[in-house]
């Protein structure tokens, strides 16, 4: 079993397909455990909706490549378009952060995705859920990776946020 880190994202009908999300995850891997819920303004899109993004992380025996296109048949089933374009609004967008301790391409995936030091959305949700672990790469520990991080012009903030009854994080 590898622990598997995933970010979550929305920016059309963001908690309808938040929710839903987070409904699949629950009824396919175990050990599901979500950060808090922040809502950001879009990086490179011209669209200017803000997104709710988050992190979770579960316990999977799967490939990566089996998980990819999980991730991608969730994504299709929620609305979004294989032919959208990259900085396109999304109904939902859900991206392998990590699995295990893997590093480089497998199933033709990159591992650990490069966006975990690139984008506040991304790092501070997985600093904040997993706050002892530690980059795959070059073993720094998320919190450090926060900590060093200039957040300047990638505004977020938690916002309150109800799954299944609970307000998250459940973690």
């Amino acid at each position: 079993m590898a622990r598997v880190t995933v970010s979550i994202g929305s920016n059309i009908e963001r908690e309808h397909h938040v929710r839903a999300c987070l409904d699949a995850l629950a009824d396919t891997f175990d050990a599901l455990r979500l950060s808090r819920v922040y809502e950001s303004e879009p990086v490179g899109f011209e669209d200017g909706r803000n997104f709710y993004n988050l992190v979770a992380t579960f316990d999977s025996d799967w490939s990566v490549g089996e998980l990819a296109a999980w991730c991608k048949r969730l994504e299709f089933a929620n609305g979004r378009r294989p032919d959208s374009p990259k900085f396109s609004p999304r109904t939902l967008d859900v991206d392998l952060l990590t699995v295990g301790d893997l590093c480089g391409e497998h199933d033709r995936i990159a591992l650990p995705r490069a966006e975990i030091r690139h984008h506040a959305f991304v790092l501070k949700p997985l600093a904040e859920l997993l706050p002892d672990a530690r980059h795959p790469q070059d073993d720094i520990r998320y919190t450090e990776l926060w900590a060093a991080f200039d957040a300047d012009d990638q505004a977020l903030w938690p916002v309150e946020f109800v799954w299944r009854e609970h307000h998250l994080p459940l973690a």
